[in-house]
């Protein structure tokens, strides 16, 4: 059964869209959980681990339950909630059929960790509708942030890539239009930010100076030959 042991419930009975329900208390559910509950989400979170479920009791909504049983599931109220994620990772079997359970129940959006490619298709294949690979991923943008330029790296999709860089030399001093990035390149200049100014849009008048931090956006293979000139 299972037992609630939360700092703070909202109601007794959970409403419809109750938020988000994050499913296991690892490194990858505990940070996910927390930062959506600074950012003012409703979040409840479900772990089966007990010391786990003390350890975050005083922080987060915690439910103490096993997900890989359907009925547990049923108690917490799952049918309230439209999007479900799967934290749950290295413990392969339990991933797979917490997975299929919400895919049963008809979540209308299920994300689920995976630490394999392998892990992430067969989650894909039950019906999770988002595999995120937070430790590839982690590793990904950190070889992109010690190997060059790049103070910031978010891909966000088949290979669209935003970054944060410090411009090549041969932009420095110009403006977009007259540096000519994007027909040499293949890169955008979306935005610029000058020591102590706000943040601004670019456009082709736009000009960047040396001490400026560019954003930039594009396919990653243009944007590591943009961000390798001096």
């Amino acid at each position: 059964m299972a037992q609630a042991v939360a700092r703070r419930r909202r109601t007794t009975d959970v409403k419809k869209d109750a938020g988000v329900l994050v499913i296991g208390l690892g490194r990858f559910g505990s940070s996910l959980a927390l930062t959506l509950d600074r950012m003012g989400q409703d979040v409840l979170t479900v772990e089966r681990d007990s010391q786990l479920v003390a350890n975050y009791a005083d922080r987060l909504s915690v439910v103490e339950a096993d997900c890989t049983n359907p009925e547990a599931l049923d108690q917490i109220g799952i049918r309230d909630f439209s999007v479900v994620v799967v934290g749950v990772g290295t413990a392969l079997e339990a991933s797979v059929l917490i997975t299929g359970n919400l895919v049963d129940i008809g979540t209308p959006q299920i994300w689920a960790k995976a630490i394999s490619a392998e892990h992430g298709r067969i989650l894909q294949r039950i019906g999770a509708h988002h595999v995120v690979f937070p430790e590839a991923d982690a590793g990904n943008r950190v070889a992109h942030l010690v190997s060059g330029k790049l103070l910031d790296y978010i891909e966000v999709e088949d290979g669209f890539t935003i970054v944060k860089m410090r411009p090549p030399k041969e932009a420095q001093g110009f403006t977009i239009d007259q540096s000519r990035i994007l027909e040499k390149y293949g890169v955008t200049v979306i935005g610029v930010k000058s020591p102590g100014q706000e943040f601004v849009y670019a456009t082709g008048d736009t000009r960047i100076a040396a001490n400026d931090l560019i954003v930039v956006s594009g396919h990653s293979e243009l944007l590591e030959r943009f961000a390798a000139r001096p």
